[in-house]
């Protein structure tokens, strides 16, 4: 379907946001989990951070309903995430590409609004286009803006969590460039208790004892 929008109609995203999608499918304490687990789940994400249009476009009504529509919208999605994926992290690995990502992050790209000459209220106006449908459009976006990171100067501000049961990717958006956890809050501090424990072992200091259990508990 295409669709055009006038000028003060933004599509801007950072890349905080667009590798949170990437994030979508990740270790979670050592375990895989997909929060794009439906369609349902998939487009609640997207109107979550505001990357569609409307809730209501009923081309997004008819993916959610289910049947064959919805189920080749979510492998879309998770294709298109996943393929980002192995961009990221090959970037930040220092390693080829699997080609069949490229492959994939360049269909999503196609799908990009291309700019529009439009007549808005008398006046002419620089406007946008989109060729395909509301999925297209943000995936579209959404992989430029992983696209841009890779391929420019700031590409080595791109990270993975050294947290081993995390491997979050992340943008380390901090002044020294020496970020190494996806959030200092969580993985940064289980990894601080964790040298603290080691050292504590390696000096022979002992832990705190364990709490006898209630009598008549097992």
């Amino acid at each position: 379907m295409i669709g055009t929008h006038p000028v003060h109609h933004s599509h801007e995203l950072d890349i905080d946001v667009a590798l949170d999608f990437v994030d979508t499918a990740a270790l979670e304490r050592g375990r895989l989990v997909d929060h794009l687990d439906s369609i349902g789940d998939a487009i609640e994400w997207l109107e979550e951070r505001d990357l569609v249009h409307h809730p209501t476009d009923p081309e997004l009504a008819a993916f959610r309903a289910g049947g064959s529509d919805g189920e080749e919208a979510l492998r879309r999605m998770r294709s298109v995430r996943d393929a980002l994926g192995e961009v990221v992290r090959s970037v930040v690995e220092r390693r080829s590409t699997d080609p069949r990502a490229l492959d994939e992050v360049n269909r999503a790209l196609a799908a990009r609004q291309r700019l529009v000459v439009v007549s808005g209220d008398g006046d002419l106006v620089l406007g946008h286009r989109h060729d395909g449908d509301p999925l297209d459009e943000v995936l579209g976006r959404i992989a430029e803006q992983v696209a841009r990171i890779a391929t420019g100067h700031d590409a080595e501000r791109l990270r993975i969590c050294a947290n081993d049961t995390c491997r979050w990717v992340f943008y380390d958006s901090s002044p020294t460039r020496r970020r190494r956890w996806c959030d200092m809050a969580s993985c940064g501090n289980r990894a601080k208790a964790a040298r603290h424990r080691a050292r504590r072992r390696a000096s022979g200091t002992p832990g705190e004892a364990t709490p006898p259990l209630p009598t008549g508990l097992t």
